[in-house]
Formats: structure tokens, C-alpha cells, sequence
């Protein structure tokens, strides 16, 4: 099959971005996938519209056990730099909330673009290519891939995490690391909806569909404010996508389901206004009557008038509605998450380039590696900072270097 100055792994975000860099600046660029199609997660993200990226891109916003290893890529290859690129490409987007950044039309507008800055790089995508093996030489490397080989100085791992395994994922990346000795951190699960107990869903399963303005917050503080949406599995929606990242197996999160008023000082002046009025039709004025309702059959609010509560009893409703403890029986796992936490362990590789710093040539970029944003734009952000990141290593190492 013939060598390459570089083989990217991957034809997702990351790869394909990392590819037309490096093919525009004069390499010869292979790209193998697993897949029917490029771009396979970029189609159904952002339903189909692609939240390309975030106006507010910050490190804070990324999860990793060396938080700080995400600054150099992102500060190097901005979101107005992408946002240039989007323009370039008449590629008309519209901001959502947050900062968020989708296209008007269709995420195939983002792998159209991809695919047209590869070409003009005069880069080779190969799909359907199933890569075996990967060996090291003096040299670079060596890839078997459908029992024939190719020869290249440098390998870039773009493979994605385990989430939505639907899509083709498969911890294809984690292995090529460990199998160099890079540490590969724990992976699991992230921006994903929770499950419930049995108990609970039961109860809550009535309310499927109905989504409520909230703050979630986590053990350990985190908290964020968008919706909540109730389904027939338990709880979904941005914030508890975006707290899933944060949870813990068996911990509490905390939801405040009125997160924009003083839910004890109304109570107290309704009770004043009007003390013969139900409790159940003042709380179902600022939540939904099925969910107030099923509040009291199960005994957690009384089904009493404004009048015959206490100002302790008020404080207790406050707390409860304002600070409601629910145990998640688990997530949906990677079938549905949008994201893997974990992978790659950022202290193998170095922030500048993504290259493993023991391993000449070898590089990783986008979901594989121990970087994960926020819902809304974030991780596509990273995919681009990380290739770009890449491709300027792959651009400036002298081939020569390769050579015995």
C-alpha cells in the first residue's frame, strides 16, 4: 500500500482536521477508518446540526487529571479560528444558548468542509480499512492494515473514545497505547443521561417529556444551570448531561427545581394573600401538576391548604423542592453518552505537540486522550486545538530525523 509521511487513524473531527494541515503544508497524508463514512459523530451531533464549537472556550471547561495539559492546544488554535474557517466555507450558524455554535443547516456542512480542506491537501481517505497491527522500526512504523502494509514515520491516533458504540467506537486507541507503555486512565461514561431505581422511575416515568429549568449540583460543588428533562429511563437534559461528567457511582446530586425565585419567602406571602388556598395549586403554577402531584402521593409534600402550614413546614417544601436529593441508579453507559472521560494519560504526551514523549513519532489527538469538555461545543473545540496542535509537530519534524 505503499509509505506515507504520516497515517492518521481516525476520520472523525480530529483526524480529518489534523490530515488537511499537514496534507496543505506539502505531506503526503493518509487517513484510515474503520467506517462506512467520514465524519460519522460530527452527522448526528447537535441533532444533526453540529455544535461545532463555543464561544466561551476556556480550560476550566475541560475535565482531565492534569488540567492544565489542555491550555497550550487551545490557546494556539482558537474558536475564532475555527469560526474564520466556518466563514471561509460560507458556512452560515447561529448561536444557541451558552455561547454554543451550531449550523444552520446540517452537520454534513462541517464534513463536507473537512473533506474539502483534506482534498485540497491532496489527502488519501481510506474507509472501510481495518488497521491489525502497528510496529515500530528504526524508521517509524509500520501498519498492517487488510493484510497489506504501509510505511510511515509518523502515526497520529484520532480514533475516538467508547461512546456510541453504534457509531463504530471501539477502544482501538487505548490499546495502541498501552501496547507503546503509555498509562491509559480509567474510562467511562460521560454527558450522559442517569437511570434511576426501581422505586422512583416508576413514579417518574409519568412525567417523560417534560423538561424544567434547574441548577444540578454535584458532590464535590460542581453545579450547572439549564433544563432537566424526565424520561421514561430517568433524568436527561443539558444540566444533567453536563453533571453526568461529575457523578460518582452511588453519590446524591442535588437539584434546585426553582432555581429563580425564594421559594419560602412566596410561600409565606401566599399563605398570607390567600391562606384557604391547596398547596398543590400554588406549586403547580411554578412546576408541573403531575410532578406536584406525585410529590404528594407519595407523601413528600401534604396536601393541605396555604394556611395550615407552619413556618417550618414551609422552610421543609423550600428544601425540598429547592434542594431535592436524588441517587441515580447508574447512566445509560456509552451507548447514548456523548463522550469517554478518561483514556490517554496526558502525562505520556507532550501539551505542545500530542506526541508521546518516549515514543518518536507516535501522536495523539481529540476523544482518545484524558481532555473532556462540556457539553456544548467544547469537545469539538478540542478535536480541532489538539489536531492543530499535531499537524504544526508533523510540519515542522525534518524527515531526515526518521532516517537510520
Amino acid at each position: 500500500m505503499g509509505s506515507y509521511d504520516t497515517v492518521i487513524i481516525g476520520a472523525g473531527a480530529a483526524g480529518l482536521f489534523c490530515a488537511s494541515l499537514a496534507g496543505q503544508a506539502g505531506l503526503s497524508v493518509l487517513v484510515l477508518d474503520n467506517g462506512k463514512k467520514a465524519g460519522r459523530k460530527i452527522l448526528m451531533s447537535g441533532g444533526g446540526r453540529c455544535n461545532f464549537t463555543n464561544m466561551y472556550i476556556e480550560p476550566s471547561a475541560y475535565l482531565s487529571e492534569n488540567p492544565h495539559f489542555c491550555k497550550s492546544a487551545l490557546a494556539r488554535y482558537t474558536q475564532w479560528d475555527f469560526i474564520e474557517l466556518v466563514q471561509k466555507h460560507n458556512i452560515a450558524y447561529h448561536e444557541k444558548t451558552l455561547g454554543q455554535l451550531f449550523c444552520d443547516d446540517s452537520a454534513q456542512q462541517i464534513v463536507d468542509l473537512l473533506l474539502t480542506e483534506c482534498q485540497k491537501g491532496k489527502v488519501s481517505v481510506r474507509l472501510r480499512s481495518e488497521v491489525t497491527q502497528i510496529e515500530k522500526t528504526d524508521a517509524g512504523f509500520t501498519i498492517f492494515v487488510d493484510g497489506k502494509t504501509i510505511t510511515t514515520p509518523s502515526v497520529v491516533i484520532a480514533s475516538g473514545g467508547l461512546s456510541m458504540p453504534g457509531l463504530g467506537a471501539t477502544p482501538f486507541g487505548y490499546k495502541v497505547a498501552e501496547q507503546f507503555g503509555l498509562s491509559v486512565l480509567p474510562t467511562r461514561a460521560g454527558l450522559v443521561p442517569f437511570t434511576l431505581h426501581k422505586p422512583q422511575l416508576e413514579q417518574l416515568s409519568q412525567l417523560s417529556g417534560v423538561a424544567v429549568p434547574a441548577i444540578v449540583t454535584a458532590k464535590n460543588g460542581t453545579s450547572f444551570k439549564e433544563n432537566i428533562l424526565f424520561t421514561h429511563r430517568g433524568l436527561s437534559g443539558p444540566a444533567i448531561l453536563q453533571i453526568s461528567s461529575y457523578w460518582q457511582a452511588g453519590e446524591y446530586v442535588s437539584i434546585n427545581l426553582l432555581p429563580n425565585i425564594d421559594l419560602e419567602s412566596l410561600l409565606q406571602e401566599k399563605r398570607q394573600e390567600h391562606p384557604n388556598q391547596l398547596l398543590k395549586n400554588t406549586l403547580s403554577r411554578l412546576l408541573p401538576k403531575r410532578f406536584i402531584e406525585i410529590m404528594i402521593e407519595n407523601k413528600q409534600l401534604p396536601d393541605v391548604s396555604l394556611a395550615q402550614l407552619s413556618n417550618e413546614r414551609i422552610t421543609q417544601i423550600a428544601t425540598l423542592l429547592q434542594e431535592w436529593q436524588v441517587q441515580p441508579n447508574g447512566t445509560e453507559g456509552y451507548r447514548t453518552a456523548e463522550v469517554t472521560l478518561g483514556g490517554v494519560d496526558t502525562r505520556a504526551l507532550s501539551s505542545k505537540t500530542m506526541e508521546a514523549t518516549k515514543v518518536k513519532g507516535l501522536y495523539f489527538i481529540g476523544e482518545v486522550v484524558d481532555v473532556t469538555g462540556w457539553l456544548g461545543g467544547y469537545n469539538f473545540q478540542w478535536a480541532w486545538s489538539s489536531a492543530y496542535a499535531c499537524a504544526q509537530s508533523l510540519i515542522s519534524t525534518p524527515k531526515s530525523t526518521f532516517v537510520e
